[in-house]
């Protein structure tokens, strides 16, 4: 059995769904420190004007270090909104964002206390309208070097080159609403592949795994 083990992420790039597709169990980690300026609270999406980053603010922990699991969500600058209507912006001429837009909207609609329940009901959302069906498992203690399974907890990484950082994932293109003008813009958020390509994103994802 190939296992994972990944850090918690909010609409993680395509990189990282294609671990879920690609692994027999998926561990998810609550327990690690929590670090900003990572997929744990920012995605990326394909706006008009080029990559653009949505981030969720969050609560300032009580020590310095906090864990993933005790990190809540922060209502500042209205943030639910903002994400939102960039969603709108950037995908409502996508073939299927109105498909999904009930539903999906319901996420921003809801208040949730901490980060990690938020990242997974996404998460398990997404992979219901893709058919993807992983077997993830919360973490239940933080091991620095986890043994007989591979570790991308901070491989996958929005300051990381994911073709130096995983050999095993090269992204296959697929349409999206503004590559004519920008070209195709790979790894970008799993809302982006689901929004231009549907059921269909299940096969970029089996595609984008090297064997």
């Amino acid at each position: 059995m190939n296992q994972i083990i990944l850090s918690s992420a909010y609409l993680a790039p395509v990189e990282y769904y294609a671990k879920l597709f690609a692994y027999d169990k998926v561990y998810v980690e609550r327990f690690d420190s929590y670090m900003k300026q990572t997929y744990r609270n920012r995605c990326v999406i394909a706006s008009a004007g080029g990559p653009q980053a949505l981030t969720i603010p969050t609560e300032k922990g009580e020590g310095a270090k906090c864990l993933m699991k005790d990190i809540r969500i922060s209502d500042h600058g209205n943030w639910r909104h903002v994400h939102w209507n960039a969603f709108v912006a950037a995908y409502k001429h996508s073939p299927f964002f109105d498909y999904y837009a009930d539903e999906f909207h319901r996420f921003y609609e809801k208040r949730y206390d901490f980060l990690y329940d938020f990242n997974m009901e996404l998460c398990h959302w997404m992979c219901e309208q893709i058919d993807l069906q992983p077997v993830m498992i919360p973490t239940d203690d933080y091991v620095a070097v986890p043994e007989g399974m591979d570790d991308y907890r901070e491989r996958i990484h929005p300051k990381k080159v994911y073709t130096e950082a995983d050999l095993d994932f090269s992204p296959v293109p697929y349409y999206q609403v503004f590559d004519a003008k920008q070209g195709f813009q790979p790894n970008l958020s799993i809302a982006d592949l689901l929004f231009n390509m549907g059921p269909e994103s299940l096969l970029v994802l089996r595609d984008s795994i090297v064997k």
